[in-house]
């Protein structure tokens, strides 16, 4: 074997123009499919990432009925739902792949909140002790609820930072009131997000689908909330997950688990929004076009792999006295047969390298040039060069069963 592969490189090496033509076709197909698959790839983790935010791994598991989240200020107290307890947070907390969990309560748009004549367009939430440490927020400057917050059920609020810009905007917001249905809460803190995500825009539709637009955040401790809204409302579950891939099924296990152990009866369950499903689908709406790219680009391939059975058998030609002698004393067929195989296979395995080079360096100019991202895939890269392989061997196997098939005798007479 090792003696073929050194013979095959000579031969490369004594028609290195040749060869290099030859491998041209195999180049540029594999380094066309390299390209197409790093983009597909890039595009496909830029939506996943853009969708659920990276590495926030947040599920959000919300009280629902006939599979649609049920909005608590637009409908009475939905029944047979009872309140979560400390006691399910930590349940939940056991289930497989979560590493925190967060009860709270919320008006997505919050009305009858002011700071002075100005009104409040963003979310109210009433969160636990556990709320901001789950979806990664950290206090910028002010203060976090302590425990004689909760206890006591205290006025106080904690604002995220693009709360402030629209509500305080040049203002220093610590020790300012606010108006909540009436009821004034002091501002103890401002939040933001750690390490804040922001999504990748391209395109007008990427700015509709990924832009937040909302007025921000506003927070107080869930212990007020019955004084201003009503007592036993439901909850939200907001739980993370050690990593992106486990969102899907941890959102299932916590929102079977909330429907089994809190509602009795009726039609509500609690349910996770499968944020890696929607990135799916949205990741297929492109799935036929990136297919066509790559068939495409798969006929490079072929033409070049015409290409080294021609030039394998222009090499039995020009070889035949060779093989004849060979076989004169004492080579077996199979033995020729492998021989040719063997140069063929490491003719396009080297195209099949140097065609990887090439998309990976034109995958990054593209990155550079058009903004488009992109990422090598490993996997893509390993079946590119084997596929490359398999075409020496599959294209180069005619002319190498027609070198072994010489008769030694007529191939010596032959000039």
């Amino acid at each position: 074997m090792f003696e073929n592969i050194a013979l095959a490189f000579q031969s490369i090496w004594n028609h290195k123009l040749r060869s290099l033509l030859t491998m041209l076709g195999i180049i540029i197909g594999i380094a066309s499919i390299i390209t197409i698959v790093s983009t597909i790839k890039g595009t496909n983790d830029q939506i996943k990432a853009n969708l659920i935010g990276a590495g926030s791994n947040v599920v959000n598991v919300q009280l629902c009925q006939d599979g649609n989240p049920v909005e608590l200020g637009y409908s009475d107290l939905p029944e047979g739902v009872a309140v979560l307890s400390e006691e399910t947070r930590q349940s939940l907390s056991t289930i497989e792949n979560v590493t925190d969990v967060s009860f709270y309560r919320s008006r997505t748009y919050a009305d009858s909140v002011y700071y002075r004549s100005t009104a409040f367009n963003g979310g109210l939430y009433g969160v636990d002790s556990h709320y901001f440490s789950v979806n990664g927020y950290r206090i910028s400057y002010g203060r976090d609820f302590s425990a004689a917050d909760f206890a006591s059920g205290r006025k106080v609020a904690i604002i995220s930072d693009k709360a402030v810009a629209t509500l305080f905007p040049g203002l220093n917001p610590l020790g300012r009131s606010v108006d909540i249905q009436g009821e004034p809460f002091t501002i103890v803190g401002v939040a933001e997000r750690e390490n804040a995500f922001k999504p990748t825009i391209n395109s007008i539709q990427d700015y509709y689908t990924y832009t937040d637009t909302s007025g921000g955040a506003l927070f107080v401790p869930v212990d007020c909330w019955p004084a201003l809204y009503r007592y036993d409302e439901p909850q939200n579950a907001a739980v993370r997950a050690k990593t992106t891939d486990d969102m899907t099924a941890v959102g299932k296990a916590a929102g079977a688990a909330l429907t089994q152990s809190q509602i009795s009866g009726g039609t509500y369950t609690y349910e996770s929004a499968d944020l890696l499903e929607q990135a799916k689908q949205l990741q297929q709406l492109s799935a036929t076009t990136n297919r066509q790219l790559i068939w495409i680009a798969s006929i490079s391939l072929l033409v070049g792999g015409i290409g080294v059975m021609n030039i394998m058998l222009v090499s039995v030609t020009e070889r035949t006295r060779e093989i004849g002698l060979k076989k004169a004393i004492g080579a077996r067929r199979r033995r020729i047969l492998w021989q040719f195989l063997t140069e063929a296979a490491v003719l396009t395995s080297l195209g099949g390298i140097l065609g990887v080079t090439a998309g990976i360096g034109l995958a990054k100019l593209l990155a550079q040039v058009m903004a488009t991202p992109v990422a090598i895939s490993v996997p893509a890269i390993v079946i590119a060069v084997v596929f490359s392989m398999v075409i020496g061997v599959v294209f180069g196997l005619i002319p190498a069963v027609k070198a072994s098939r010489l008769n030694p005798i007529e191939a010596l007479r032959r000039e």
